[in-house]
């Protein structure tokens, strides 16, 4: 296979070098061209058609939320992904980026960071070039093939009341979250709590932005929060995510324990820990993401009892996710984005109305 074809555009020289050294050094990678400019590097993808661009969000002659812009009106499929600095500004400029269809982002490591920030920050464009590469879509054809069949698991006939809703998500996910979490009403009867992968400052910046477009409260999760219906709890950045029940109460909990899945927040904490805490009661949502986050706490939630409900990998950035869950089998809804979160809220009504009418 011919390595895959990288634009890299940044501003700054030194980052330039440094980028093609990281993703030169890999046999499957080849960095066709670098840009100091948004003109030039709209220019080079045009004339070399690159299979990946990197974009830096500040450039010499203009935004890079605009080049991305420009992008997508000219090349939709073109996987772009932002490589930028960990601020609030540049958070909300990748947030943004993100609204107008960049496929994912990695902030750039820090001079403070040392040699191993580098070595991660270099495993982690290396490994989302290749996922979001492999997700390339040509064309669509003219007849689809037949969509894929999953084995899916049997529910209780009668499933307790929900009383959490738990969501884990990585790549595409502050899109997609945004989609579903605009979808819930007012009175939403449960709380909600969300594993994003996303790094420091960006989390609040989410979580904000989720406010905004919520008529539910969304905030960044607080240690020692009680939990009560209708508010929406978002994972700090780099501190995983947990609840914990002291009687009556369930709180929320925040630690920098081990990465797992190589991510904190990692979906598989949350789950096992809403799962001790809420029994048959949880339903846990796996949404688009690459890895398997997520599916060992689904098989916690599965063992108490509880409701397990998928993305359609279909309609993911990158189905990974979500297609663990689906192949170990444990999974009881496979649904399609623009449905999920109206999906979410009729699930757990039903649940309130059976206890009502046995109750």
């Amino acid at each position: 296979m011919p390595p895959i074809r990288i634009l890299v555009a940044d501003s700054s020289a030194v980052a330039r070098r440094e980028l093609s050294h990281m993703l030169g050094s890999d046999p499957t990678l080849e960095v066709v061209a670098t840009a100091p400019t948004g003109k030039q590097a709209l220019e080079q993808v045009e004339h070399l058609r690159p299979e990946i661009v990197v974009l830096e969000l500040s450039l010499q002659d203009m935004s890079g939320l605009d080049v991305l812009k420009a992008l997508r009106r000219q090349f939709p499929r073109l996987p772009v992904l932002i490589f930028s600095a960990l601020a609030a500004s540049t958070g909300t400029l990748t947030l943004d980026a993100l609204a107008h269809g960049a496929s994912d982002y990695i902030t750039k490591p820090t001079a403070a960071g040392g040699v191993p920030h580098l070595d991660q920050a270099r495993e982690q464009l290396v490994t989302k070039i290749k996922e979001l590469h492999s997700r390339i879509q040509p064309e669509p054809p003219k007849f689809p093939p037949p969509r894929k069949r999953y084995e899916l698991a049997k529910a209780p006939e009668r499933q307790p009341r929900l009383s959490v809703v738990v969501i884990g998500a990585s790549t595409g996910g502050p899109n997609m979250l945004s989609e579903v979490i605009a979808t819930l009403p007012a009175d939403f009867p449960v709380p909600v709590l969300i594993a994003q992968h996303m790094p420091p400052v960006f989390t609040k910046l989410f979580a904000e932005r989720l406010d905004s477009l919520s008529p539910l409260q969304v905030r960044e999760a607080l240690a020692g929060e009680q939990l009560k219906a209708g508010q929406v709890w978002v994972a700090p950045g780099d501190y995983h995510l947990a609840v914990t029940r002291e009687g009556p109460v369930v709180k929320l909990v925040t630690h920098r324990g081990p990465m797992e899945n190589s991510c904190r927040p990692a979906a598989d904490v949350l789950f096992r820990s809403a799962a001790a805490a809420y029994g048959a009661g949880v339903l846990a949502v796996v949404m688009t993401g690459m890895g398997q986050d997520g599916l060992k706490g689904c098989q916690v939630v599965s063992q108490a009892g509880g409701r397990i409900m998928v993305q359609d990998p279909l309609t993911c950035v990158v189905g990974s996710m979500p297609q663990s869950v689906l192949q170990a089998g444990i999974a009881h809804q496979v649904v399609p984005l623009k449905s999920l979160g109206a999906e979410i809220v009729r699930r757990v009504n039903k649940t309130l109305s059976a206890e009502h009418m046995t109750g």
